[in-house]
């Protein structure tokens, strides 16, 4: 039972981590329509920006975490505005700028870092141990935070003015538009909170993985997998799914290994699309 409990909130953390760095994914795509290859390393680049403000600058951990989001946010708000804006509905184009700003963001950090994994660890230390079960600080630090901004990013999407405006536009964008809003002032913003909470996830997780230039690969990889499951476009979906991959993937991965928990998976992801191929709480695209 013991193990069964512990693996639990190993799933339920890894859930709020996956759903976070989700949510920017499916945000962009959901409004932009913009399938962000660049999604991972602004999840690297959260993870070196806090890294080196608390190594080379000394300075705390949670500050240098505040700072690593807002950087990342900055730099989506600059790359949408100067790259990604001219090209909005070229996709293709799109996909090729991203991907090529994930290379660069890579080459220029391997350069910077080498391409060894750096040496950052989480500054709390230490398990929360009563009536058999234990549980990381880490791990208890890192769900409350992200579970923090998982519900910042649904008050802002379902609850504000601004939140109104982006959905609108991922609804219908021609009728958005003739209602006076205006793309050019909404998608960088959408850009920036995206690259910011792929920044925050970065920053939170990677001091308790790994840190290398390479880092983002798997982890855009995951971003897929559940934006799909959730449904294309759906932030509640995003979660949903994050929370069911992060918690079949901690199963699995304890009772039947890491690879196997790899296919368990996949096979459970097939089985859902199958029954439901827009995903959980994804729509059926309208025909024309």
């Amino acid at each position: 039972m013991e193990s069964i409990v512990s693996t639990g909130v190993i799933g339920v953390t890894l859930g709020t981590q996956y759903a976070l760095i989700s949510i920017g994914f499916t945000l962009i795509f959901g409004i932009m329509g913009v399938v962000n290859f660049a999604h991972g390393g602004f999840y690297v680049l959260g993870g070196y920006f806090a890294f080196s403000l608390s190594h080379s600058l000394g300075m705390p951990y949670v500050p240098a975490v505040l700072l690593a989001t807002l950087a990342t946010g900055v730099l989506g708000y600059v790359i949408e505005t100067l790259f990604v804006e001219k090209y909005v509905v070229d996709h293709l184009a799109t996909m090729l700028i991203t991907l090529g700003i994930y290379q660069i963001m890579t080459t220029g950090i391997t350069m910077a870092y080498g391409a060894e994994p750096v040496d950052f660890k989480f500054p709390i230390s230490g398990s929360l141990r009563g009536g058999g079960y234990y549980v990381p600080y880490a791990n208890l630090i890192v769900f409350a935070v992200c579970a923090a901004a998982i519900s910042a990013v649904y008050y802002l999407v379902f609850k504000t003015r601004y939140g109104i405006a982006l959905r609108a536009m991922a609804d219908d964008g021609p009728v958005a538009k003739a209602q006076g809003i205006t793309p050019a002032r909404m998608f960088p913003m959408a850009f920036a909170i995206a690259t910011a909470l792929a920044g925050l996830t970065g920053a939170l997780v990677t001091p308790m993985l790994s840190l290398e230039p390479t880092s983002g690969e798997g982890v855009l990889g995951k971003a897929f997998v559940i934006v799909i499951l959730g449904g294309l476009g759906s932030v509640s979906g995003a979660v949903l799914a994050a929370f069911i991959v992060g918690l079949v993937e901690a199963y699995t991965s304890v009772y039947f290994g890491g690879s196997l928990g790899a296919l368990a998976l996949f096979i459970l992801v097939m089985l859902i699309l199958l029954v439901r191929p827009q995903g959980l709480l994804g729509t059926v695209a309208r025909k024309a």
